[in-house]
């Protein structure tokens, strides 16, 4: 190996500088979260969800409507899109809805709504609507928020107030919808204040239901949502827990490199039927992610009772079907004690 003196140095290459400046960055970004993590008094909420009593955890299912302001995060014409691509009229439950929905079935539910307004125009149903009536249905529902990231530091503000006063347990990103870029830094002091409260980040990945059909795809792009953009977030962010949602449809080999190369990345099966999904996603579901993989079903595009049948026709190994239909989750979600 040649030694130069100090004086005779090379420059840094272009890349060589970038990588630098990741590191420094993301240094700094674990350094605040760690200080964060020491100063902040933080009450954990444990949803009262009895995971030997249920069926199964459902990890995506929407509250669509509010029943309080009647807001819909989503245009007509986006619903009718959303309607055809999943073959009918679909409901649109409230937070009460989904609660009674998924009481009746003895299954439990993570809940959240979709705020992408800077987009849609459309304002979203409360976040505070979806944590009151979890409150209130602690047995079944574990409330996420959705959290806009172009709301800027207002909307980390807001992450804040709804982690220390709603206890809401997670957050909701959908890229698509809201038109960024998983790994924009701009989104990055969202994600340090999640992941300073110990919660786990959700992101939409793949093709989207949203929009199919329409003229332009009702503008909505789906290059956001690749996973291999969340790869960085999961690089920059070890402590924050990342659920990739999804079949990711056309990226499904970047979403399982990623799970497999990032210990803390999750996958949740909703969105689709299960007896489309593809090989290779049933093969590392019975193997390498055996443990990190999560019963959703996107209700109420998808029902939990079709999918829950679907995947009894799916060659999925016996010892395997409980992790993917509740013990992973209640183990991401602090339901069961980690070993």
């Amino acid at each position: 190996m040649r030694v130069f003196p100090w004086w005779a140095k090379p420059a840094a290459t272009a890349e060589q500088r970038v990588t630098t400046s990741r590191v420094s960055a993301t240094k700094k970004i674990r350094g605040k979260i760690i200080r964060r993590r020491r100063l902040r008094v933080h009450v954990t909420q444990r949803a009262g969800i009895d995971v030997d009593a249920v069926v199964a955890i459902d990890f995506h299912t929407h509250a669509e409507v509010s029943a309080r302001t009647g807001a819909d995060g989503l245009s007509p014409e986006l619903r009718r899109a959303s309607a055809a691509y999943f073959g009918g009229e679909v409901a649109l439950p409230t937070a009460e809805d989904v609660a009674g929905y998924y009481r009746e079935r003895s299954l439990a539910a993570v809940i959240f709504a979709v705020d992408a307004e800077s987009v849609t125009g459309c304002p979203p149903v409360p976040n505070e609507e979806v944590a009151e009536v979890a409150a209130a249905n602690p047995d079944v529902l574990v409330p996420f928020a959705s959290i806009d990231p172009a709301r800027g530091p207002k909307g980390v503000r807001e992450a804040r107030r709804l982690i220390e006063q709603y206890g809401v347990r997670g957050f909701k990103f959908h890229p698509n919808l809201q038109a960024f870029f998983p790994n924009d830094r701009a989104a990055y002091p969202l994600y340090e204040e999640i992941a300073a409260a110990g919660l786990p980040a959700l992101f939409h990945t793949g093709h989207s239901g949203i929009g199919s059909g329409l003229p332009g795809g009702g503008g909505i792009r789906l290059k956001y949502s690749n996973p291999i953009h969340v790869d960085d977030v999961a690089a920059d962010f070890p402590e924050l827990p990342i659920v990739l949602a999804h079949p990711s449809f056309p990226w499904q080999d970047e979403a399982l490199s990623v799970a497999l190369h990032k210990q803390q990345v999750y996958i949740d099966l909703s969105g689709w039927s299960p007896k489309y999904f593809p090989p290779q996603l049933v093969r590392y579901s019975n193997t390498l992610l055996r443990e990190r993989v999560l019963f959703g079903s996107d209700y109420p595009m998808i029902t939990p009772d079709r999918w829950l049948a679907d995947f009894e026709q799916l060659d999925i190994k016996p010892e395997v079907r409980p992790l993917v239909l509740k013990e992973n989750a209640a183990r991401l979600l602090g339901l069961r004690p980690v070993d």
